[in-house]
């Protein structure tokens, strides 16, 4: 090889390595800010002396939080929504790219959906006729208003149905010679050899019904029904208005150890621990190789 062209893939691995790693801290030193944040004094932290480590080590915000009913409450209808939103999302999405990923001699009219749905990712009826429909639907203050109305992901319906396009064909066409008819077809082959590409989807479901915050604020009228992110988005927004004067001795002892800013730090980060511990199981999927020696001669 060129020495001079060895040279400039040596500096491209490297300037790119250099990169990568600042992307990644970029996106971690905030959570171990925040981590910082919930384990020190409250006041340590207002006065700006916690940077990534903590400062004055307590676990008071995180057994405030433990004892906090209503956080709970919120984490429990997310885990609902969570349940509930991709089972749906995967669902339609398996059965709306099976019939789109045919041929044209299979499903004449597959191009004109292909292409209905990809105007609704640039095109929307907006945001009052979705909450009218919604409404209408007898919706509100559902748990169905968080999943329904963005049941079907077009974004994912397009990954997976050209996934589905790159399987091989014989796969198909030696299971119909042999009397397998369509739900055969996507159950036992689909399914089963597309198991990286699904994992991925779920993934994307999980982690956009998880983070979602505005649904809830507009078609949520309980508090108690608010999901997680909506309710933290509420605790944040809002400002403690509690004024000194009015603490008790003990009250301004427990404000030195924990305050709204270490109790929000501790809540988010709890917050955001269920889909952080679902990524690893799905993390396998994506470096295996789905159809390798499933067409065999």
């Amino acid at each position: 090889m060129n020495p001079a062209r060895s040279g400039r893939i040596e500096f491209f691995a490297v300037a790119n390595g250099l990169f990568l790693l600042a992307l990644a801290l970029l996106c971690i030193l905030p959570f171990v800010h925040i981590l910082a944040i919930s384990l020190s004094k409250s006041y340590l932290a207002a006065a700006g002396r916690v940077s990534f480590l903590p400062v004055g080590f307590t676990l008071a915000s995180y057994e405030a939080v433990i004892d906090r009913r209503d956080y709970w409450q919120a984490m429990l209808v997310s885990v609902q929504r969570l349940g509930l939103g991709v089972s749906v999302n995967m669902v339609l999405t398996v059965l709306a790219a099976y019939p789109l990923s045919k041929e044209a001699r299979q499903f004449p009219r597959r191009t004109f959906y292909v292409w209905v749905m990809f105007v609704t990712m640039l095109f929307s009826g907006g945001l009052i006729p979705t909450y009218m429909v919604v409404r209408q639907l007898g919706l509100i203050d559902s748990i169905w208003a968080l999943i329904l109305p963005a049941g079907v992901p077009v974004w994912n319906v397009l990954i997976l149905l050209n996934f589905f396009r790159r399987l091989p064909v014989e796969l198909e066409e030696s299971a119909a010679l042999d009397g397998a008819g369509h739900w055969t077809i996507l159950w036992k082959i689909y399914i089963p050899t597309s198991l990286a590409a699904l994992a991925t989807l779920v993934l994307f479901a999980a982690v956009t019904h998880w983070n979602a915050w505005f649904d809830g604020m507009i078609y949520m009228r309980s508090l108690e029904k608010y999901p997680l992110q909506t309710f933290l988005r509420s605790i944040i927004a809002v400002k403690d208005m509690t004024s000194l004067r009015s603490m008790t001795l003990a009250e301004a002892r427990d404000y030195a150890t924990i305050s709204d800013r270490t109790l929000r730090s501790a809540q988010i980060l709890l917050g955001a621990l269920p889909i952080l511990l679902l990524y690893p199981f799905l993390q396998k999927y994506f470096v295996k190789g789905i159809v390798i020696g499933s067409v065999k001669g």
